[in-house]
């Protein structure tokens, strides 16, 4: 094996990905797979999972299913239960997440709170979980899968805007207490990135066009480049990367 190529490489690792059942986080699943990773994906679909699980298997890796609604404190701790009962978790992505948008005069604060819960509450939680075991090997990595929102203003956002921008403030604070053991604590910060829920937020022109018009490259993203960042972030590669917030987003917080 080159050593570049050991650099990158996941062989070895077992992974815990949220969210894992779709979009992103299935993604990530799949090119986390290619560089050598066993996968426990967590998600909400049975079916989803399963059928992620035939790649994972194809590609020669082990792979793990578990199920949980993260807006649930509960649930959460139940998902990190499960996941650790394998065996040690050496790199956890906290991908999972919601988008409920609309103006705060109108905002239903029931929304506000499963938005909270599902986009800060349960990477806390599931990072608590992982994070002894981590420290116990003296290696591991935490990569929370942010958004640009949580640094720009965008409008009808309030509520995932708090969130990421309460998730970047987490991955900063949770990194000065895990960097003295070996493990590292990063944030992707994404444009739109056109999954499904991308897909469907994003799709009308008078909402579109604006925001593509103030990115200098002029487009959203595609999961796998958001993939292909956390890749680099769970490998050796980015050992001495810490605290860092990853904009991914074309250019648009740079004008």
């Amino acid at each position: 094996m080159a050593e570049w190529h050991k650099r990158f490489s996941l062989e070895g690792k077992r992974v815990l990905i949220t969210g894992a059942s779709s979009g992103i986080g299935r993604a990530i699943a799949e090119v986390y797979a290619d560089a050598g990773a066993d996968i426990v994906a967590h998600g909400r679909s049975e079916a989803r999972l399963a059928l992620l699980g035939d790649v994972v298997a194809r590609k020669g890796r082990l792979f793990e299913a578990v199920t949980g609604d993260l807006a649930d404190a509960g649930d959460t701790v139940a998902v990190a239960e499960a996941a650790l009962a394998g065996g040690p978790v050496d790199v956890l992505v906290n991908c999972a997440g919601i988008a409920i948008t609309g103006p705060v005069v109108t905002y239903d604060p029931a929304d506000w709170s499963r938005t909270l819960a599902v986009n800060l509450t349960a990477p806390f939680l599931l990072s608590r979980a992982v994070l002894p075991g981590m420290i116990a090997q003296k290696q591991g990595k935490i990569i929370n899968i942010s958004s640009q929102t949580g640094v720009i203003a965008l409008p009808d956002h309030a509520a995932y805007a708090a969130s990421k921008g309460g998730l970047n403030a987490l991955t900063k604070s949770l990194m000065t207490e895990a960097a003295p053991h070996n493990v590292q604590v990063n944030a992707i910060c994404p444009t739109v990135v056109l999954t499904e829920m991308g897909t469907q937020l994003w799709s009308a022109p008078e909402k579109r066009d604006p925001f593509l018009a103030r990115t200098p490259l002029g487009r959203f993203g595609q999961p796998v480049e958001i993939a292909d960042i956390a890749l680099y972030l769970a490998s050796p590669a980015s050992n001495l990367v810490n605290g860092e917030l990853v904009m991914i987003e074309g250019g648009y917080s740079s004008v």
